[in-house]
């Protein structure tokens, strides 16, 4: 019998992979679900992007294998969108690389940089992925706890007294997933300062600064940032591109060559059209977050009375595409999302899926309809 290789004994099928197949079979025997469990945009690009795409069909070169460093004027449109958002000046030659989506890039790096039996700091609460590939890559998952009593940020005096001897790379998300914690400049100063300290490479994994955030931030505005930092963003949620699967890793030189050694053994370029759709979206205007943003106040708002309906608490100034929310003392995230699904119909994401820390908390998702939401909260009258 054909055996597979030891690193998958040390991770499971994404979550997500095998709830929708409950939720998906649920459907098919009828069931009126409501699924509130994935950020996946359901809005669609603007109408420009889409006729880029189109247009970029006809154009000789379309069907080519493309380079591994994206189109010049991609890598120009992700610069100059750090420049007019974040007032981050970027080499698009050498400080920025577009990736098939932020995700790979999470393997892309840590495959970059990590050997087997090095540390990584991951949080807890946070994306899975960041821990599933450290498994993958052999290198050695350490969570660092994050709080609500610490508004969800790291403790730098508690992390200062653990062992750092082995650590390598740290992974961050702000604003965070799945709290909906904002960061500051204040923050990221005192990650790039640790990070400088103990030779760590930081990440900040950026994808929501655009989502119900008035003051998006990267942490590559911080002085000396890209000696030791690299920062993940991505379109799909920015420009609602999620299947789209354009992202971008940006840092100095010899860290984004370092990526693109991995990168260029991996893939053979991304689909010209998708180029070419991303390009148009990086032009557009501020008028685009401001209108999206209208779109998830509404559905935030109606999912702010159905947490209430649950007897749930949350921050109303979080921000991104979710509401974290706390469930009444002594109940259990899974059984309740279960119980809710199979007796509500309605698919909930529980906050264990995200570390322990995530015990006693479930999350929305905006990307529902707002009649979707006010069927959701009848559902519970």
């Amino acid at each position: 019998m054909i055996t597979t290789a030891k690193r998958l004994e040390t991770v499971q099928e994404y979550y997500f992979s095998r709830k929708l197949r409950e939720v998906r079979q649920l459907i098919s025997e009828g069931k009126p679900i409501i699924s509130m469990g994935i950020g996946s945009p359901d809005l669609a690009p603007h109408i420009s992007v889409i006729e880029a795409m189109q247009k970029a069909l006809f154009d000789d070169k379309a069907h080519e294998y493309q380079s591994y460093q994206g189109l010049p004027e991609l890598r120009k449109g992700m610069a100059d969108f750090y420049k007019t958002h974040f007032n981050v000046t970027l080499d698009f030659n050498t400080e920025i690389l577009p990736l098939m989506g932020s995700k790979e890039g999470i393997m892309h790096i840590s495959l970059a940089f990590l050997n087997e039996g090095d540390e990584v700091l991951i949080p807890n609460p946070g994306y899975p992925t960041y821990a599933s590939v450290t498994e993958l890559v052999q290198a050695k998952v350490v969570f660092y706890d994050l709080v609500a009593e610490n508004n969800w940020l790291p403790d730098f005096e508690k992390l200062e007294q653990t062992d750092l001897s082995k650590v390598k790379l740290m992974w961050v998300s702000y604003p965070h997933m799945p709290t909906g914690a904002n960061g500051t400049l204040e923050l990221f100063e005192k990650l790039i300062a640790f990070g400088k300290k103990h030779q760590i490479l930081i990440v900040n994994d950026n994808p929501y600064s655009f989502v119900l955030n008035k003051n998006p931030i990267s942490i590559l505005q911080i002085e000396g940032a890209k000696d030791i930092a690299l920062e993940l963003n991505s379109l799909s949620k920015t420009y609602n591109m999620a299947g789209w699967r354009v992202g971008m890793v940006s840092g100095n030189k010899t860290l984004i060559d370092s990526v693109l050694k991995v990168k260029s053994n991996m893939d053979s370029g991304m689909f010209y059209g998708i180029q070419k759709g991303a390009i148009a979206a990086l032009k557009l205007e501020k008028d685009w977050f401001e209108k999206q943003n209208e779109v998830y106040t509404k559905r935030r708002n109606l999912v702010f009375k159905l947490a209430e309906k649950l007897g749930c608490t949350f921050n109303k100034n979080s921000v991104g595409l979710f509401v974290w929310a706390k469930l009444p003392e002594g109940i259990l995230a899974e059984a309740f999302i279960d119980k809710v699904l199979l007796e509500k119909h309605i698919f909930i994401t529980p906050g264990t899926i995200f570390g322990s820390n995530g015990e006693g908390y479930i999350r929305f998702s905006l990307c529902v309809k707002e009649e979707e939401i006010q069927e959701a909260i009848k559902r519970f009258e």
